[in-house]
């Protein structure tokens, strides 16, 4: 998922994106912090940014610039609590195959998702992870914690990024978060969906080294 930017930006480590199993935001957040460096800048993408959100509420002079990912700030929403529910049943009765496929297609754009060299790993990159990885995570999301306070008193760089076609967090929700968070900047990643740093990985890498400082590769 992340290896391009891994390899590309210095000094760049992944976090166990398990969380060792939690099921609360807050538990990732602590999962997260005791294998953080002092100082970082930090990348969290769909439910890991919400998680990176969480650890600047715990640890704000721990986050020296903060990247928020193809996500939302929205409470959970009408309706949301049954669809999740829905594919955790549909892979516990068919198993996490039937699950994967149902779910990550529309996250992709329909030229990757044909794509088989980068459609095939994600898709079993996400079976792996299996139905209790997936129940945990679920229910970190249905539990988030609001983020309405936090969001105006975010003191850090901050950059919200986004597939220019991730139709599961649409630019529209980037746009709220670089208007709620105090001088934070708005890149879109063209040719990308949901899974943007896989999908389209070298402008992606490149929206960030630009951000940053870096000159872009």
């Amino acid at each position: 998922m992340f290896g391009v930017q891994l390899a590309a930006l210095p000094g760049a480590i992944c976090i166990d994106g398990f969380y060792g199993g939690a099921d609360r935001i807050e538990a990732m957040a602590d999962h997260a912090l005791a294998r953080l460096p002092a100082k970082v800048s930090l990348l969290g993408h769909s439910m890991g940014a919400r998680v990176a959100l969480e650890i600047v509420r715990r640890a704000p002079e721990r986050v020296e610039r903060l990247i928020l990912a193809d996500t939302g700030i929205h409470p959970v929403r009408p309706g949301e609590r049954e669809k999740r529910y829905a594919l955790r049943d549909l892979g516990r009765e068919q198993g996490m195959a039937a699950l994967v496929d149902a779910w990550l297609p529309p996250m992709m754009t329909p030229a990757h998702r044909a794509h088989p060299a980068l459609f095939a790993p994600l898709r079993s990159m996400s079976i792996d992870a299996g139905i209790a990885i997936y129940e945990a995570q679920i229910e970190a999301l249905l539990h988030r914690p609001l983020v309405d306070d936090l969001l105006p008193a975010i003191a850090c760089p901050t950059l919200a990024i986004v597939g220019a076609e991730d139709l599961w967090s649409p630019l529209a929700q980037h746009e709220d978060i670089q208007r709620r968070i105090p001088g934070a900047e708005l890149r879109v990643v063209p040719r990308a969906g949901h899974m943007a740093p896989a999908e389209n990985p070298q402008e992606f890498t490149n929206r960030i080294r630009e951000w940053i400082g870096l000159t872009a590769a």
